[in-house]
């Protein structure tokens, strides 16, 4: 990016679509609006506008574009892709069907598979076949494969996989399919599998591809009309967008190989935390992500957010369900691993045929949005009941931009809840809270307990439109001694974008056991790959780190292991790291003779894009201290709580509602909330007596 150039960076959620803006002096702008679900690019330009004609920057001025969106996600979520084509060997044409034979529900037999992306009269095979040692069996049959190409146009579809046998091994009848549909079809969109992802693992390889035909052609439209949208607004500026595994990528990757940012949004944010939280002294925190959809959380350890190299996309079972997995489409690419449930601040209360009171996953979205909102939203939602609550403030949303109306809040919850249960609006709404933070809770217990570690040793790190107002409760509850609420935290995901890096992985499998003469041969291979990724990122002068998925011989399943510059690797450092990752997982090792073997090897290529002072956001002036009656529970009641601008922030003892343009911050009654150096709002927790380390399961407000 040019010197003196501002950087604009903008991320899509399921309610609002947040912006920042970083100007040449390093000062940050924001803005919030109405995501606009019929197209996304109507609230992008509104955004863009605002926030430009608000701080008096040209268009010309913006040297660089960061976005995340939810688009990729939501297209297989809502199964509005393209209609997909699959060219396949002959005797995989079921592979989609059979999938790895992993269910989320043991025992359930009446639950059944998701219903695959291609349909199987559009999933056509071809003879040929290419051996695990990449010897070719069989030639390829190409007149099969014209076959295919012309019933696949007769089927209407616009977008082809292509996914032989052992490809990863040998690509070559695959190159020669490609060549073929390109020569017969020059139009349409095409996804090879060992471009894509050339390991093994039929299953896992097949997904992938047809998971990036069936996206592709969208997200290739959404680009182009970004990309129209930016030259219509004057700017001249590269874009890029935010993979899964928190590094930027280039649009026109992006566009290519959408695979890679399915969950970009989320991963914005778990980037900005592992900044911030370093910065602030605090390297090791839980992120705690809750916006109008959904609640996400996260693990950074030493300022590292933990990563998957795989996950489920797509299906109607939640992500929180780690060890039951199956009930999505499996996507074989690196992301950071985060757990999602459907609760945010949007989320619809409901009573089920019990009559008992049920958060989400059915949200109220951005049209017509809550009640409160008075857009013509009749049903209950949570962020009603903190309106109920006397959590929020009413002119207290997206800068001011909206005012929410207490009255159609306390009209929802009186009919849709307090009514039917018998109970006061405000208490019926303190239980609604209670219940939202319980099942915020499972997100965060899906990447700690499930994975070995004590919630009560981390801090919580919020942030989203509504994480600031849940966490204080959630945290209580867990144990966790504090909170941090990062500068920002309404559009802190957008604000991560600014310390993302462009990143470009490539990976391949690799089987072999380790020793000097594999791990000669897989630097070289690290090498080659590397070249690839410098190519794509268009930039020299990268950042190169390797890992690798590894196991002992006999097992079943890899690690991914962080083997650090690949230049440097020889056997001893390999399986040292691979012992020390064993070890930290599963807290055994074995003897040291036992063989230890590459499944796969992998290279990221980072370049660093910019830095961003968190501290620097505008706030003008230091705010106004006003007061409102909030409900703290049944046995605390209602209670005067100040009403404090976060430019006015120093330090508070609870209850207190602070408040910023695009988010509120809850303070308990007895905690303490105090402005850090850096900008960033600490909630120390009340301890409770006897139990440092003890889980407590009835906080008083939460």
């Amino acid at each position: 990016m040019e010197n003196g150039k501002c950087r604009l960076a903008f991320d899509i959620g399921g309610t609002f679509t947040d912006f920042i803006l970083e100007d040449a002096a390093g000062d940050l702008h924001t803005f919030k609006t109405l995501t606009t679900h019929e197209d996304y690019t109507v609230a992008i330009a509104e955004g863009v506008n605002r926030l430009l004609a608000r701080t008096g920057i040209a268009a010309a001025d913006v040297g660089q574009v960061l976005h995340a969106t939810t688009l990729g996600s939501n297209t297989l979520l809502e199964r509005t892709g393209a209609r997909t084509g699959l060219i396949t060997t002959r005797g995989f044409r079921d592979v989609l069907e059979i999938r790895d034979l992993r269910m989320p529900r043991l025992y359930d037999q009446d639950w059944d598979k998701p219903e695959t992306l291609v349909r199987r009269r559009r999933r056509r095979v071809v003879t040929g076949r290419i051996l695990a040692d990449g010897a070719e069996m069989e030639p390829l049959n190409e007149a099969d494969v014209r076959e295919a190409v012309e019933f696949l146009k007769a089927e209407g579809v616009t977008s082809v996989a292509v996914c032989l046998i052992n490809s990863y091994a040998n690509p070559a009848h695959e190159i020669r399919v490609g060549e073929i549909v390109r020569e017969m079809w020059p139009e349409v969109h095409l996804s090879l599998s060992h471009v894509l992802l050339p390991e093994e693992g039929e299953y896992p390889r097949t997904s992938t591809t047809v998971i990036n035909a069936y996206v592709q052609p969208i997200l290739k439209d959404y680009v182009a009309r970004l990309m129209q949208l930016m030259e219509v607004q004057g700017i001249n500026a590269p874009l890029f967008f935010m993979q899964s595994n928190g590094g930027l990528t280039p649009a026109s990757v992006a566009a290519e190989q959408p695979i890679h940012i399915i969950e970009s949004g989320p991963a914005a944010g778990v980037v900005g935390a592992s900044i911030v939280g370093k910065a602030g002294g605090t390297p090791t925190v839980i992120t705690l992500d809750i916006g109008g959809t959904t609640a996400k959380a996260a693990l950074v350890e030493n300022g590292t957010p933990g990563k998957a190299t795989e996950f489920q996309v797509g299906g109607h079972v939640l992500q929180v369900e780690r060890l039951l997995s199956g009930g999505g489409f499996t996507l074989r690419v690196p992301a950071i691993d985060l757990a999602e449930v459907g609760a945010g601040g949007g989320s619809i209360i409901a009573l089920d045929a019990a009559g008992v009171p049920q958060v989400g996953p059915r949200s109220a979205g951005s049209n017509p949005g809550p009640a409160c909102y008075g857009r013509g939203g009749t049903e209950l939602t949570v962020t009603d009941c903190n309106l109920v609550l006397g959590y929020l403030n009413e002119n207290s949303i997206a800068g001011g931009e909206m005012i929410l109306q207490r009255d159609l809040a306390m009209q929802a919850a009186q009919a849709q809840l307090a009514g039917p249960l018998g109970m006061t609006p405000e208490a019926a709404a303190h239980g609604v809270f209670t219940l939202s933070c319980v099942t915020m809770i499972q997100a965060i217990r899906a990447v700690t307990t499930e994975r070995g570690q004590d919630p009560r040793d981390f801090a919580l790190f919020a942030f989203g439109g509504n994480g600031p107002l849940f966490a204080a409760g959630i945290a209580q509850t867990l144990g966790c001694p504090k909170v941090i609420v990062p500068p920002a935290p309404g559009v802190f995901s957008a604000l991560g974008l600014l310390c993302a890096e462009v990143e470009i992985h490539k990976s391949r499998s690799y089987r072999a056991s380790v020793s000097e003469d594999t791990v000669a041969h897989a630097r070289s291979q690290l090498s080659e790959m590397a070249q690839q990724a410098e190519a794509e990122a268009q930039s020299p002068g990268g950042r190169l780190t390797a890992t690798a998925r590894m196991r002992y011989a006999g097992q079943s399943s890899d690690l991914l292991v962080h083997l650090g510059d690949p230049a440097t690797l020889d056997a001893a450092r390999v399986r040292a790291a691979f012992v020390a990752e064993h070890d930290r997982i599963f807290k055994f090792t074995a003897p040291e003779d036992e063989p230890v073997r590459f499944t796969a090897i992998e290279v990221a290529y980072a370049l660093p894009v910019g830095q961003v002072d968190m501290a620097k956001r505008r706030l003008v002036g230091s705010g106004t201290q006003t007061s409102q009656r909030a409900w703290f529970g049944p046995q605390t009641g209602w209670l005067d709580a100040p009403v404090v601008p976060r430019p006015a922030l120093q330090r508070i003892t609870g209850p207190c509602i602070i408040t910023d343009p695009d988010a509120t911050t809850l303070v308990p009654p007895g905690a303490v909330a105090e402005m850090a150096a850096g900008g960033a709002i600490i909630i120390t927790l009340p301890q409770q007596a006897g139990s440092t380390k003890s889980e407590r399961s009835d906080v008083e407000y939460a």
